[in-house]
């Protein structure tokens, strides 16, 4: 079963857009997101656009802000500032990585926790350790939201999550703890890493490396959550080598088509609650 990632975010983003006309239409509220993007990454800037044209399908006012490679963090932060007070805006996103000499923990601390819409404040990710997941990350959102709509059971299953960061590999471990799920986190300095994949019901892969996960290291029946994306000879792979394992596989993303479009869903639906709270 090859978990279509893109048809089910376009299920999600069809919900939302009559989320957003009800709340237009009821509470003259039209949700808002805003962009931050320092130097020229060009990855980045694809996207950038990405979110760019969901806001627009979904009708989400959209703001874009750049910067040049060589901003000064104080210039960076005295715009977020600004964004935290306007209330058109209901959700902030500072597009990752930035450049080096910027500091990533100071910059996002900068964000409202409210309109922290990618999830990464200290405040929403200790509210998520503590099973409040009003503002989870995004690419974890969309695994566990790909798990239930393919009627993946996660209760009481083995669940491996390859991968530590804090962008996907430690929230969506503690996600799928949040689900009763017995979680093993393993990472770089993991000992034989094959004999914890091996037992896993449910692995979810995000390290970066083309089709790390070969056919051997994964048990019959398996599902796979592949959020990988490697660029090999031109095209595009996760870290899971897909033609081999999904031999063994009771499901599996492919890459692309996988998680990628669910990052996207998740941050246009985490804009809506966004503006929703500002109701309450």
């Amino acid at each position: 079963m090859i978990i279509d990632g893109t048809q089910i975010a376009a299920g999600i983003q069809k919900e939302l857009i009559h989320d957003v006309k009800r709340l237009k239409d009821e509470h003259h509220l039209t949700p808002g997101l805003t962009t931050i993007l320092v130097g020229d990454d060009s990855a980045s800037r694809v996207y950038v656009s990405m979110k760019k044209k969901a806001c627009k399908k979904i009708g989400i006012y959209y703001e874009e802000h750049t910067f040049p490679g060589d901003a000064k963090e104080e210039e960076i932060v005295r715009l977020i500032q600004r964004l935290n007070q306007d209330e058109r805006i209901h959700g902030i996103l500072v597009q990752l990585p930035l450049p080096s000499h910027l500091d990533e923990s100071s910059v996002l601390c900068s964000i409202t926790p409210q309109k922290d819409v990618d999830g990464f404040h200290p405040v929403n990710m200790g509210k998520l350790l503590t099973g409040d997941e009003g503002m989870a990350p995004c690419t974890p959102s969309g695994i566990i939201t790909l798990l239930e709509k393919m009627g993946i059971e996660v209760a009481g299953k083995r669940a491996v999550v390859v991968g530590r960061s804090n962008i996907v590999g430690k929230p969506v471990a503690v996600m799928l703890l949040n689900r009763d799920a017995t979680v093993t986190i393993c990472h770089s300095n993991t000992k034989d890493l094959g004999q914890y994949t091996r037992q896993a019901d449910i692995l979810v892969v995000a390290i970066g490396r083309a089709k790390f996960i070969t056919e051997d290291m994964v048990r019959e029946g398996v599902a796979v959550i592949d959020v990988g994306i490697n660029r090999v000879g031109g095209k595009l792979c996760g870290d899971v080598d897909f033609e081999r394992v999904k031999k063994k596989a009771s499901a599996i993303t492919p890459v692309p088509g996988g998680v990628g479009p669910m990052t996207v869903a998740m941050l246009m639906k985490n804009t809506v609650t966004a503006a929703k709270n500002t109701l309450k």
